[in-house]
């Protein structure tokens, strides 16, 4: 299977390229987020991509840095920075585990279509826990591949990204269900306050540190 840095090293012009395939949900995300981010918070998106999120999110926030493994992406972000003059974002390569040990101190930790590309979440969710301080915000968006919801197509979807990993096409997916998001989050400690779906597969869900 292809390293994962290099993966989206390759896919980044395109990436960035792409439009957002459902711009209502997405607007939507970014509208309840918003509700739990304030003026004076410091924020990290783990996973930002090309950092077309957290550059939405920067005029509502104190700063907010943007990580991802992929350096292309990183460089997007960057150069999107700079042709907007956004001055409280900044980018970092690092993984989510690297992420979530920053000694940066944070109000919020963001992780938006990220989750289902990783082996180890759970770690990753203990180690934000750890991170956040008490009324910190963990905010999570993530396919639920494996959920019952999703129906018939989970299966072939899980024979089509098997066949593109053996080819280098396709990263890591985890068939992750609605309840194991969940369930991992409230054993790393965290009080579940809000979730929905939306679109219907995408599981949004805010998590309070205690």
């Amino acid at each position: 299977m292809t390293d994962a840095a290099t993966f989206w090293d390759k896919a980044a012009p395109k990436y960035a390229q792409d439009p957002i395939k459902d711009m209502a949900a997405y607007e939507y995300t970014l509208e309840r987020t918003k509700s739990y981010l304030g003026a004076n918070d410091r924020v990290l998106e783990m996973g930002c991509g090309t950092g077309s999120t957290a550059l939405l999110l920067a005029p509502h926030v104190r700063d907010i840095i943007g990580t991802d493994l992929s350096p292309a992406m990183v460089d997007i972000a960057r150069a999107k920075a700079d042709a907007g003059g956004i001055k409280n974002a900044s980018f970092r390569v690092a993984t989510a585990s690297e992420s979530a040990k920053l000694s940066d101190p944070v109000n919020a930790v963001l992780g938006f279509n990220l989750f289902h590309l990783m082996r180890g979440a759970e770690d990753i969710f203990a180690d934000v826990y750890k991170m956040l301080p008490k009324g910190g915000y963990f905010i999570t968006k993530t396919p639920c591949l494996g959920d019952r919801s999703f129906g018939f197509r989970r299966h072939p979807i899980k024979l089509a990204v098997a066949v593109m990993q053996m080819f280098g096409k396709a990263p890591y997916v985890c068939f992750l269900t609605q309840k194991e998001l969940e369930d991992a989050l409230e054993f790393a400690g965290f009080e579940i306050v809000e979730a929905g779906n939306f679109p219907s597969i995408s599981r949004y869900v805010v998590a309070k540190r205690a």
